[in-house]
């Protein structure tokens, strides 16, 4: 069985008509209204209601306007559930992150994409990343934006401008990714370690 809070993989968000009628009858509960009470304002049957409140049964918009009246309350407000609902999460599983093809790649680097889909404006990258092989030289990196690097396992000297900084489990570094940086000497491997890049936004 699941802890508290952990999502099963079976686990859907709730429909349009789950969202509303939980809207409205928490809305109801909210101002003590019964069934029997908001049916008469809103000029429906108490089990249409009923049915409307457990999702069972769709409503249109006349009678979801009658029912907002009823409460005393906007139509938009048996609604304002629906779009926190519907922007899920993105879970991804222990080992089933995307793995893309970067520079480095053929000397021995696995990267693992751990967050994807973000939409038409890139906001940051979350790679896991492993190395196993210190038998190539290793390319030097330059991007936008900012690197935060979190090292998990094994050990290994990372160059970033003209320092060299060796980096073990536990350890962090974060620097500008225009700055010349990338692996300088595999000390004890494997190797693992997050990098996060976090890209500018252009100003609104």
């Amino acid at each position: 069985m699941p802890n508290a809070g952990e999502s099963t993989g079976d686990h859907h968000p709730p429909s349009l008509e789950e969202t509303v009628g939980s809207a409205i009858r928490e809305l109801r509960q909210r101002h003590g209204l019964t069934l029997a009470q908001v049916a008469e304002l809103a000029n429906l049957s108490r089990g249409m209601l009923s049915k409307i409140e457990t999702g069972q049964a769709s409503a249109g918009l006349d009678t979801l306007a009658r029912i907002a009246r009823a409460l005393g309350v906007s139509m938009s407000m048996l609604f304002r559930k629906y779009d926190a609902a519907a922007s899920s999460a993105q879970h991804i599983k222990k080992g089933e992150g995307m793995e893309v093809v970067r520079r480095g790649t053929k000397s021995g680097h696995t990267y693992q994409l751990l967050a994807y889909d973000q939409g038409p404006t890139k906001l940051f990258e979350p790679f896991l990343i492993t190395m196993d092989d210190d038998s190539q030289r290793y390319p030097t990196f330059e991007h936008p934006g900012t690197e935060f690097i979190y090292m998990l396992e094994g050990e290994i000297e990372y160059r970033c401008g003209q320092e060299t900084y060796l980096l073990q489990p536990g350890d962090t570094l974060t620097f500008q990714g225009s700055v010349p940086h990338g692996p300088e000497r595999l000390a004890k491997c494997p190797i693992r370690f997050l990098s996060v890049i976090i890209y500018p936004q252009a100003a609104e």
